[in-house]
């Protein structure tokens, strides 16, 4: 697994923490948005069709309990970082697969979790790229 820490990847595999949808399919040559609004059809649509995917891929995870970063994409289409709920939320399914306790997988994306800067400005965020890496590092 090779890639930019500062560049979304595109994850699909069932045993890997899945990062933000892209609207641009993570080409860095042509980062946009889909400036599609919430009144817009096809984006509604869009985004029914992650949640119904992210669903079948985690049985165990009710529709509420998705966060909207999953299956929205960021303005640039290539935001490399989760918040740590989004990388929670995923644990079930990877553990199952590589069959992992969850409190590891907890254990690895807490380690992973980068701060606010200075404890105060932005959010709490998990590079996808370096949790995926580490997680293949376990045994």
């Amino acid at each position: 697994m090779v890639g930019y820490a500062n560049i979304g990847q595109k994850f699909t595999e069932d045993k890997y923490f899945w990062g933000r949808p892209s609207a641009v399919d993570y080409n860095a040559a042509g980062s946009a948005g889909s400036n599609k609004g919430p009144s817009n059809p096809d984006y509604l649509k869009q985004v029914q069709g992650r949640i119904d995917s992210f669903l079948v891929h985690n049985p165990a995870v009710k529709k509420e309990e998705i966060p909207a970063e999953l299956v929205t994409a960021s303005g640039s289409g290539l935001d490399p970082d989760l918040s740590p709920s989004g990388a929670k939320v995923q644990v079930k399914r990877i553990a199952a697969i590589r069959k992992l306790d969850n409190a590891k997988l907890i254990s690895l994306i807490n380690l992973q979790t980068e701060k606010p800067l200075l404890g105060l400005f932005g959010p709490s965020k998990v590079n996808v790229l370096k949790l995926n890496i580490e997680l293949d590092k376990l045994k």
